[in-house]
């Protein structure tokens, strides 16, 4: 069975049981993968984290019902996993822009979240660049926040954060505590990776002695890498968004590894004469033998 047949049979499983809890583990063996590796994979893929995709997709079935039969809305909450009726008309209504009551009435507009089902689409006539490395363990510092992962978010948050940071100083006093010059490329880490939030820190390898206050400190274990690469490009053009999205959908599934969880970085250099390269760490792991 291909990469394409398993994450078929995942969406298969979750479709028949959005009425039960739906078990993780059990997915991510479906796709014979970590259950890390599938739920980091799945909004790459998809636009939409796995716990946002069924959300929506219990939301939408529950709108179905609701319009079709004369089920209670207490019992159509309780059949999608929600405790309460409370919780459960404040996602509907989040989703639906109606309360649940107001399905069943005619005209009414509702939103239907159709299933995921993967297809062959022919790629591969743009290279990817990459390498597989070995990292000794090492110390990186800097300021985070928490990022939320879901759709395009990380996109948009990510930027704004670099933003606040150059403008309220703290990659002046980065690059200062650093011992870097003054347009030095300092790099991103992401880690933490809990639901759907992560941690991102703006940062730069720890030096000797203390540091200021108001840095953290991340210790990076002993690690393999998958390095992609960017290439050489002129300042701002990096497209670095399509790179991530481009690892997950195109090389995870055709290569022997798979995603582990441990922090991944964006490395940033410059080339010189306004040329930069940005380079993805991706901490891996060699796939399970199926």
């Amino acid at each position: 069975m291909d990469w394409m047949d398993r994450m078929n049979s995942a969406m298969e499983y979750i479709e028949t049981h959005l009425s039960e809890e739906i078990d993780y583990d059990q997915l991510a063996k479906i796709a014979c993968c970590s259950t890390y590796h599938f739920q980091r994979m799945f909004p790459f893929i998809t636009n939409v984290t796995l716990s946002e995709y069924i959300r929506r997709r219990r939301l939408t079935l529950a709108a179905f019902e609701l319009q079709q039969s004369g089920t209670k809305v207490i019992d159509v909450a309780l059949k999608y996993g929600y405790e309460s009726p409370e919780a459960f008309s404040r996602a509907f209504k989040k989703m639906h822009s109606v309360m649940p009551v107001s399905a069943r009435d005619k005209c009414v507009s509702l939103k239907a979240f159709p299933r995921l089902s993967f297809h062959i689409s022919i790629r591969g006539d743009v290279e990817m660049n990459y390498k597989i490395e070995d990292k000794q363990d090492f110390e990186m510092f800097g300021v985070s926040t928490v990022i939320n992962a879901d759709g395009e978010n990380p996109y948009i948050e990510i930027p704004a954060f670099w933003s606040k940071c150059v403008s309220d100083g703290s990659v002046d006093r980065i690059r200062a505590s650093a011992g870097l010059g003054e347009n030095s490329q300092i790099h991103g880490i992401l880690y933490n990776k809990l639901g759907e939030d992560f941690s991102y820190m703006i940062g730069y390898f720890s030096p000797q002695g203390d540091l200021p206050e108001g840095f953290e400190k991340l210790q990076i274990p002993t690690q393999t890498y998958a390095i992609f690469s960017t290439g050489v490009y002129p300042d701002g053009q990096s497209n670095i968004h399509d790179l991530w999205k481009r690892i997950f959908s195109e090389w995870f599934p055709n290569s022997n590894y798979e995603n582990t969880n441990a922090p991944e970085f964006e490395m940033t250099y410059d080339r010189g004469n306004n040329m930069y390269e940005m380079e993805i760490w991706i901490p891996i792991v060699k796939k399970p033998v199926s």
